[in-house]
């Protein structure tokens, strides 16, 4: 009875680290700060407001010097990002702010930006350190509190940075702007940014259309004297209209289909430039930016002529249309396909009640199964220590049983409510999310660890405990058991059972209290069978009486966990890379020290025990950071994972499909063991392997290991909200969602079922 109450003691101990770093793990990517820092940029949210923040201003007063914010982009030796015409690729930083009622954000004061060429193609955007700057408009209505001493300014920014291949990012960031002394540390940034801004000019400038609109003649007047004779660069801020990636002709040579030519007739500047033929807009001003050197001009200028009629835009094809409605068919019948393809991300839509009934089903059973998962192998260890200690008491049984159950529901409804929280609050996540954050991994190897050290004996909590709390088994038997249900479910998570991803991806879009139902319904049936064992007779009577047998049982138990830890340092590995798996199994061993000199005696116990503090703080602080790092793919992985799998992205699988090959795409993580276990048989078997080479499919991987909005609304789009996935699609035909454990037969089936006729 000892052994198992020091077992169920642990559990309350570490239940409460495992339940802050969940919560923390989800938010820790998301916590703002003015820097945000990758291996191609480092982007730093700046203020400049050198009179400080003008208060209490009368409608119409002046405001003296505008305060301003910006974002300051370092970029990494050849890699760039974008103007506000990104050119023929890319995409231009967008900034969203979150500030006080009476405060505003204007325009981004974009700077001159560059060419830069790529082929025959051309984009604009910048290099080496640039700084956009937006003006703040303080109203009158901004009223800052009594005891107010700052005023707080959020951004939340997405960019696209670029060298050969291309990174979508993004990043929050937060200051405090004083309201009542200067901020002008950044003076000289935003100066500099100010100057790079193009100079207006005034008069009437004129863009004609020539050569039945597959050209245009540029002419602008006004130029300051400094730039008559100078060779000047156009960029023009309407994308998608000129031939961006034109070059400028000889001189003396004639302008062809990808040439452009300029001169000056006296003080006019003038241009012949070629329309590009994807043109997809047809405005009747151009505003034009004209460089030479570090000096800029703008002009708004008239078009004159008609526009020929635009083609038309480019739209997802009929077969793909289908396809999209059709993603989650295989599993659901058709009906939540649908209704997931209808409705926008993150929109509740209510589904028929026998649609609504297939998913409860559907979770119920995936819960079931749920048990027979890797992931939970750990937690059935400690229900068999459990059972074995009430085998001669049903009531205790019964009560353990019940009380469990309960625990499983009451945290799939917890961690439910909380990825729908998360997911309306405009967060990319799905089932398992917080084992993408290093902080939840690592708190969880350190909670098996404790546990595994207190099944093999190393300490006992009776011997550093007072009396009071290594007797709370007696006296809460049913908090205890409820917590165990606890720990099973944040066990569980990362594991995506058969029956149950259709269910989940089901549940993201509908309303709350359906949603919350079907998690409910997982939560029933993974504890199902305990329920059931605990009320049968039949389950006690097959169990050995209590005796010594236990107390090795106990200690063979502590090797799943040590198991389940190896497992956790090499997810984290993948996240946080070597060192941080290196420096958390380094903590994790100081941590068993600091337990065992807790369960010594006299003087040894105390000087020991303040060792093992003293050093362990000393490694917490110097490694600690290394542990909750996340780690950036590495560079040579960007283009392919491996020699026949490809690095997954969406252009990259429609450009495969318009080619008219098959893909094959594996949604996969490091802490989801069951796509491990699929990885390292099915997708390893040489007959799988061949019958993929015979279909000419295209194998492509994607890695949900770290949080990536991409994957996560590509699952969303397939029906699911969790890994692993498994999808094949050939050209013109629907894509094939198979189960979350695969055989070779289901891969060779779902082939066979691609092949014409």
């Amino acid at each position: 009875m000892a052994c198992a109450r020091a077992l169920r003691i642990s559990l309350i101990a570490m239940f409460w680290i495992a339940v802050s770093a969940v919560w923390t793990g989800a938010n820790a990517q998301n916590v703002p700060k003015a820097e945000v820092k990758t291996e191609q940029v480092q982007a730093t949210l700046l203020a400049h407001a050198p009179q400080g923040v003008p208060i209490g201003l009368q409608p119409g007063a002046a405001t003296g010097q505008p305060v301003w914010v910006g974002l300051q982009f370092t970029h990494a030796p050849h890699w760039h990002t974008y103007w506000k015409n990104a050119g023929d690729s890319g995409m231009p930083t967008e900034l969203q702010w979150t500030l006080p009622p009476g405060v505003m954000a204007g325009d981004i004061a974009w700077p001159l930006p560059k060419k830069i060429p790529i082929g025959q193609l051309a984009n604009y955007g910048y290099d080496d350190t640039v700084l956009l700057p937006v003006p703040l408009i303080i109203t009158p209505e901004y009223k800052p509190g009594v005891l107010d001493e700052a005023m707080d300014v959020r951004l939340k920014a997405t960019w696209l940075v670029c060298r050969k291949e291309c990174i979508p990012q993004e990043g929050e960031f937060a200051l405090k702007l004083p309201l009542r002394s200067s901020t002008a540390l950044n003076a000289a940034a935003f100066d500099a940014a100010l100057k790079q801004q193009p100079a207006p000019l005034g008069g009437t400038q004129q863009v004609a259309l020539t050569d039945g609109g597959q050209r245009l003649a540029v002419r602008v007047s006004g130029l300051p004297a400094s730039a008559r004779g100078q060779t000047l660069e156009l960029f023009a801020e309407t994308p998608n209209v000129l031939l961006t990636g034109a070059t400028q002709a000889a001189p003396g040579e004639a302008a062809g289909p990808r040439t452009w030519t300029q001169r000056w007739d006296g003080d006019v500047w003038t241009a012949d430039v070629p329309v590009s033929p994807e043109r997809s807009e047809s405005p009747e001003k151009m505003p034009l930016v004209l460089v030479a050197g570090q000096q800029g001009w703008r002009a708004d200028a008239v078009v004159q002529g008609a526009w020929p009629a635009v083609a038309q835009a480019a739209v997802v094809s009929p077969a793909l249309e289908a396809a999209l409605k059709a993603n989650a068919q295989n599993s659901t019948g058709g009906t939540a396909g649908d209704a997931n393809a209808a409705a926008p991300p993150g929109t509740a839509t209510p589904v028929p009640t026998g649609t609504f009934l297939f998913a409860l089903l559907g979770a119920v059973l995936g819960g079931l199964v749920l048990n027979l998962m890797p992931c939970v192998f750990p937690v059935l260890a400690i229900k068999v220590l459990g059972f074995a200690q009430h085998a001669n008491d049903q009531r205790a049984h019964r009560i353990s049983g019940v009380a469990y159950s309960v625990g499983v529901v009451l945290s799939f409804l917890a961690l439910g409510a909380l990825v729908l929280a998360l997911r309306a609050a405009g967060q990319h996540l799905g089932w398992g999310f917080q084992l993408q954050s290093p902080a939840v991994v690592a708190a969880l190897a350190a909670l098996f660890t404790v546990i595994g050290l207190n099944l093999a004996g190393v300490f006992e909590f009776g011997r550093m405990l007072p009396s009071s709390v290594t007797s709370m088994e007696a006296r809460h038997p049913v908090a205890n058991s409820l917590l165990s249900g606890v720990l099973a479910v944040a066990v569980a998570s990362p594991c995506t059972a058969p029956f149950m991803g259709a269910s989940l991806g089901l549940a993201m879009a509908l309303p709350a209290w359906q949603a919350l139902a079907v998690f409910a319904a997982l939560g029933l049936g993974m504890a199902l069978p305990y329920l059931l064992a605990s009320w049968l007779p039949g389950v006690a009577r097959l169990l050995p009486r209590p005796g010594a047998w236990m107390d090795t049982l106990r200690k063979f138990l502590a090797f799943p966990m040590f198991g389940t830890v190896v497992w956790l340092l090499w997810v984290l590995g993948q996240q946080s890379g070597v060192d941080g798996a290196g420096a958390l199994l380094a903590l994790l061993v100081v941590l068993a020290l600091l337990l065992w000199s807790l369960g010594l005696t006299g003087r040894t116990r105390v000087a020991l025990t303040g060792l093992s503090l003293a050093f362990g703080a000393f490694m917490l602080w110097s490694f600690g950071p290394m542990v909750t790092r996340a780690e950036a793919a590495p560079a040579a992985a960007a283009s392919t994972v491996g020699a026949r799998w490809q690095r997954w992205s969406p252009a990259d699988v429609q450009q495969t499909l318009a080619e008219g090959r098959p893909v094959f795409v594996d949604f996969t993580a490091a802490w989801c063991v069951t796509c491990q276990y699929n990885k390292k048989t099915t997708l390893a078997n040489e007959a799988v392997l061949r019958a993929l080479d015979d279909a000419r499919v295209q194998t492509f991987r994607a890695d949900w290991t770290r949080r990536d909005p991409q994957i996560t609304a590509e699952l969303q789009k397939l029906g699911r909200a969790g890994v692993p996935v498994y999808v094949l699609q050939a050209p013109g035909k629907a894509p094939i969602v198979l189960s979350e454990v695969i055989s070779a037969g289901d891969v060779q089936d779902a082939l066979a079922r691609l092949a014409p006729g």
